[in-house]
């Protein structure tokens, strides 16, 4: 086995275990898709390393099962020492001999790997210095930088350009972090990594034909809520007049990917990640191509399953979706509201989601005007236009005066409240009552002693109360400033400031996430609070500009 291949692997290479878990609709012609290649769309050049269950078999299945390191995302970002053939053959002749537990495991991995991870105590602040200055000193110590020869049969896929990591356990780019991330940069002076950020993205979008999840082989089956037209509108407004143009090729390219398949669709079909309502309207879903428990998380993916009665590849389906939608985990995606095992996020058209894709259509109509296409640019503006009214027309709650999420086969908004209801306004898509009825929404049902809280359920899970997120405090903020909102974006940002500085005077550093009700040390979800941590040091950086000295 060589280790690099195109985007289409062959079947064969999987044993019994691992092709139980793919879909019939993914074996057609005997290949493993990372994405179906439109007729229209290029080969990718790019070569990708097999991802690690398909990499290392058995071995993977084993060290995930039986849990030899406390987080199952430290195997898969491991970089073998030897060939694989070499540390196959060496774990087969191993686990022959009797007494080859999960210790002796353990010590089998640590010779045949090493690891990349960063030291624990990377981004501990330095006594005395200000947290602006902290800030500002961390970035350097988020960013890594692109190597000319990646290490053979790593997990990585190769960026162009210097790029920043979110920090803990997460020592990759991410998609949507990018985003809020370049926003803290601009704020610290460092336009360099803000621009190389965006050419990054485009990068990738150009070697795969859409921004995957991270720079993993194994997040090459999903995105992640598409930013990208966001971070080009930014850099064309501060760093490049000429964004616009030098980026289309990649949004088109983006476009293409969340929209795959939609000429197919008869009225309430759906396909990938777009779907047709009964009125022909098109909306789009969160999806994944693979129905199979997440490399980085397989054990916990194969406990959510086995917790229900559900087909198990329906259960990984839709929480592989769940993670391309960046809240993974949330009651927004949950039948129940409560439990893991009941996620239906292929059932629900987001209302972020898609306020996000009318920003990219719109961002597609007005980057054709420069090119002086006159005909591109009013095909996007009438989707823009489109997206827009069925936006209104299905995310919109009238007797609750709330924007949500939409289950599209039962024609009803889904119960949760929660705080994507901000990003009409943001983008300002909501008319000026709806943002004061958002306004009073927020104030009522999410504002809490330390900012705003991701939903109104408590579940165990991170994108849940009691904790707050820096990039849903940042919408907030600003759109609520956008819509005269002033007195309620006030109370928001010097919250939510005012947490963030609390827990850095007890533990000298910046989490990905807060409890914004009680202020303890964040929990929930899959894995301890992280620290780093780059949206939390972006949005903080530029509230505390646009609020100074309102920190009690």
């Amino acid at each position: 086995m060589q280790g690099t291949l195109y985007t289409r692997w062959p079947l064969q290479m999987l044993d019994s275990s691992q092709a139980g878990g793919i879909c019939a609709a993914e074996a057609g012609n005997n290949v493993l898709c990372v994405k179906p290649l439109t007729p229209h769309e290029p080969r990718p050049e790019a070569h990708v390393t097999l991802p690690p269950n398909l990499l290392w078999g058995e071995l993977f299945y084993t060290s995930q099962e039986q849990q030899i390191f406390a987080d199952s995302k430290t195997f898969v970002d491991l970089i073998p020492r030897e060939r694989p053939e070499t540390i196959l053959d060496a774990y087969r002749h191993a686990r022959a001999h009797s007494g080859f537990d999960a210790v002796a495991l353990r010590s089998f991995v640590d010779t045949h790997f090493v690891s990349e991870a960063p030291a624990k105590e990377a981004y501990r602040a330095t006594p005395g210095r200000t947290i602006e200055a902290h800030i500002d000193s961390l970035w350097s110590e988020l960013t890594r930088h692109p190597q000319h020869e990646m290490p053979p049969l790593t997990s990585r896929l190769a960026l162009r350009y210097p790029y920043l990591i979110p920090g803990g356990r997460f020592n990759e780019i991410y998609y949507w972090d990018s985003y809020f991330t370049m926003i803290g940069l601009e704020e610290s002076g460092r336009h360099d990594l803000a621009c190389h950020l965006v050419h990054n993205l485009a990068h990738m979008i150009r070697e795969y034909g859409h921004m995957p999840n991270g720079n993993r082989t194994y997040y090459l089956t999903r995105s992640q809520p598409p930013v990208f037209s966001s971070m080009v509108q930014r850099l064309a407004r501060w760093h490049d007049p000429h964004a616009y143009l030098r980026f289309l090729p990649e949004l088109e390219r983006e476009y293409a990917y969340w929209m795959d398949g939609e000429e197919t669709l008869a009225p309430g079909q759906a396909h990938r990640r777009v779907v047709k309502l009964r009125d022909g309207a098109l909306l789009n879903r969160y999806w994944d191509d693979g129905c199979l428990p997440r490399q980085e998380s397989h054990h916990e993916d194969v406990a959510t399953a086995a917790a229900g009665f559900r087909d198990s590849k329906e259960v990984w389906r839709n929480l592989r979706a769940g993670a391309e939608s960046g809240w993974d985990y949330s009651s927004r995606w949950l039948a129940d509201g409560q439990t893991l095992h009941t996620i239906r996020t292929v059932d629900i058209l987001p209302v972020d989601l898609n306020t996000l894709l009318h920003h990219l259509e719109t961002t597609l109509a007005h980057a054709h005007v420069l090119k002086g296409d006159s005909l591109r640019a009013r095909f996007y503006r009438q989707r823009a236009d489109a997206r827009h009214a069925a936006l209104h027309a299905y995310c919109w709650d009238t007797r609750q005066q709330r924007f949500g999420d939409y289950l599209w086969q039962e024609d009803r908004l889904t119960d949760s409240i929660n705080g994507a209801m901000v990003f009409p306004l943001y983008y300002g898509i909501a008319s000026a009552r709806q943002a004061r009825c958002v306004a009073r929404r927020l104030e009522q049902d999410l504002l809490c002693p330390g900012g705003l809280i991701a939903t109104t359920r408590e579940t165990g899970q991170q994108w849940d109360a009691p904790n707050g997120w820096a990039p849903l405090h940042w919408a907030a903020v600003m759109g609520l400033r956008a819509y005269g909102e002033r007195r309620l974006a006030r109370t928001i940002a010097t919250r939510w400031i005012a947490t963030n500085l609390e827990r850095f005077s007890l533990e000298s550093k910046l989490l990905e996430k807060y409890d914004v009700i009680t202020n303890r040390h964040a929990g929930g979800g899959e894995y301890p609070a992280q620290d780093g941590f780059g949206w939390t040091n972006a949005v903080l950086r530029k509230l505390m500009t646009l609020y100074p000295h309102t920190t009690g």
